[in-house]
């Protein structure tokens, strides 16, 4: 999980730069070029994002989730 956390980070602050670049840029091909980089690198960090999320949720409901075990000592207790 850190591992995608550092991507995600790198993602957005490549984004970042690359929209700064544009924003500096005085060609007009480079700031179509760096425009679409930025886009790009933001749809990529988006994706990370939601994958994290599901991971999470995923992870989360495991752990949540009471093993076949617990349940039936449970149920014996209460017989």
């Amino acid at each position: 999980m850190k591992d995608m956390q550092a991507q995600l980070e790198k993602l957005q602050r490549d984004a970042a730069e690359c929209a700064l670049i544009r924003d500096l840029a005085t060609d007009p091909k480079k700031r179509e070029l760096f425009a679409k980089l930025a886009e790009h690198l933001a749809v990529l960090a988006s994706a990370v994002e939601q994958a994290i999320g599901e991971s999470t949720a995923a992870t989360s409901l495991l752990i949540c989730r009471p093993s076949r075990k617990n349940v039936d000592a449970s149920l014996t207790e209460l017989l």
